[in-house]
């Protein structure tokens, strides 16, 4: 990179040394190798704290020289620096970890839901021999009067119990995701629509039975979902276009008075337990 971005990008990476090095209060000027190891560790402590982890590895590797040239020793790695990058590799995976997780639910994220499913549908869209992929949008029925009724603590813990319920029977290669508020996103990849309509279906008898009673009095939960299937080979590659037609078939079952599952045939909305065909 050349010209004045790279000259921007210079300036900004000085400055968040200089910026750590005031922070720790040391003069380099006249520092022993002893002294700019570790100053390198510790400015590579405070950036990793700041979640700055490029320039955490840059002052770790730079201690690593630092603690060479002053041994003049073999380059074997000394195993101070290896439990140092490799606390490092594993914070740096939590944070990424966290960073595609809902905090409340432990679901993956929106973030993650978008960025996964693009992914997937790309895939799909390239393999006319998948069978498919499949996305089913479900949402906690009356979800507001439980809150209403029994608090938000209440409200939290049934959100979080349900998400375990919907986790319980997902394949491998299929995830759930928090959409926004009470609604959540089941991706069942590699997957036809007769087996992916199943295992919702059975997600929502889960939850219908589960003994909510134990959480709180006269308590009740169900779920309502509506599922779209893609074949392979098949458009749309769409995430938004594929959650619009996800969310029509979830209406569909709204309007069929909730906790239902109702899923696309073409261009006709069918309802789980009323068609066997479809088990």
């Amino acid at each position: 990179m050349y010209g004045p971005e790279a000259g921007s990008m210079a300036t900004a990476s000085g400055l968040s040394s200089a910026t750590a090095q005031t922070q720790l209060g040391v003069n380099t000027v006249g520092s022993s190798p002893d002294d700019l190891v570790s100053l390198h560790e510790s400015i590579a402590r405070l950036l990793a704290v700041q979640g700055n982890w490029k320039r955490a590895y840059s002052h770790l590797h730079a201690a690593l020289r630092l603690a060479r040239e002053a041994e003049q020793s073999a380059p074997a790695i000394p195993e101070q620096f290896r439990m140092q990058v490799a606390e490092l590799h594993r914070a740096h995976a939590a944070a990424v970890h966290a960073s595609l997780r809902d905090s409340l639910t432990a679901a993956y994220n929106r973030r993650y839901l978008d960025q996964r499913l693009a992914e997937l549908l790309a895939e799909n869209a390239a393999d006319p021999r998948s069978p498919g992929i499949a996305v089913a949008l479900v949402d906690l029925d009356l979800f507001k009067s439980v809150n209403d009724a029994h608090g938000h603590l209440v409200g939290d813990q049934v959100l979080r119990q349900v998400v375990r319920l919907m986790q319980a029977e997902l394949p491998s290669t299929g995830f759930c995701a928090r959409y926004g508020g009470e609604e959540f996103v089941l991706v069942l990849p590699d997957m036809s629509a007769a087996p992916a309509v199943g295992i919702v279906e059975r997600v929502r008898r889960r939850v219908a039975a589960h003994s909510w009673s134990l959480l709180a009095p006269n308590l009740r939960v169900t779920i309502s979902a509506g599922l779209m299937h893609v074949a392979g080979g098949e458009c749309p590659t769409d995430i938004e276009l594929c959650l619009g037609l996800a969310d029509e078939a979830l209406y569909a079952a709204k309007r069929a008075g909730r906790n239902v599952v109702s899923y696309r045939v073409a261009n006709t909305i069918r309802f789980a337990g009323t068609d066997d065909s479809e088990h």
